[in-house]
């Protein structure tokens, strides 16, 4: 009875918080369903009661990174106005689920494609990537960005900057996940560099 109650008290959703952070630890590869195990504090049979695999807990994990990052995409403000506009919108609220969903984030960004759950999070992310690029190619097309940024190369830099942000962001105990000064930090440190610069009136 004791198994029982005590598989009860895991759903689906906390043993994949649980799994996310051993996975981040010691890496998916490194990570047994023995680790799984021990660090939910139930048997391997209780893990298996609510997912089929481990890989199955991987691909929930970057599915839930993936999910918030491509949902940004589909915000109203994303597919509205000047590609400059809806571009720093992007950014913004990119790095904003990065920190919201920080260990999610952190995983997808550590996958390797050793596994097809992997490669398929290879895939979704270059497609993020383009969709991106897209906008910044546009932006450079409506005069907003200096003619000589080149798309994909900006997309990769704007988003190693932000990937970052998992290798030393943790908010403290009762700071708000989402820090504003963060964000405002990577916009403009990003834009002020690639924006075109204004034109000043000729002289009279």
């Amino acid at each position: 009875m004791g198994s029982v109650a005590r598989r009860d008290v895991y759903t689906a959703q906390s043993l994949l918080e649980v799994a996310v952070g051993v996975f981040n630890e010691r890496g998916y590869d490194g990570t047994s369903m023995e680790h799984l195990s021990r660090a939910a504090g139930i048997s391997k049979s209780s893990i298996y009661h609510h997912v089929p695999s481990k890989e199955e807990l991987l691909r929930r994990a970057v599915a839930h990174a993936l999910d918030g990052l491509f949902a940004v995409l589909d915000e109203p403000a994303a597919g509205e106005g000047r590609a400059v506009a809806r571009l720093e919108r992007v950014v913004r609220r990119t790095a904003e689920v990065l920190m919201e969903r920080l260990p999610y984030v952190t995983l997808l960004l550590r996958v390797r494609g050793n596994t097809d759950t992997e490669r398929w999070a290879l895939v979704r992310r270059r497609e993020f990537d383009q969709r991106v690029a897209e906008l910044v190619r546009a932006a450079v097309a409506e005069g907003d960005l200096r003619p000589e940024v080149d798309p994909r190369l900006a997309t990769r830099l704007l988003f190693g900057m932000i990937n970052s942000i998992v290798e030393w962001y943790r908010p403290h105990p009762g700071e708000p996940v989402v820090s504003g000064d963060v964000v405002e930090a990577v916009i403009s440190t990003a834009f002020d560099g690639l924006r075109q610069p204004a034109v000043s009136g000729s002289a009279p």
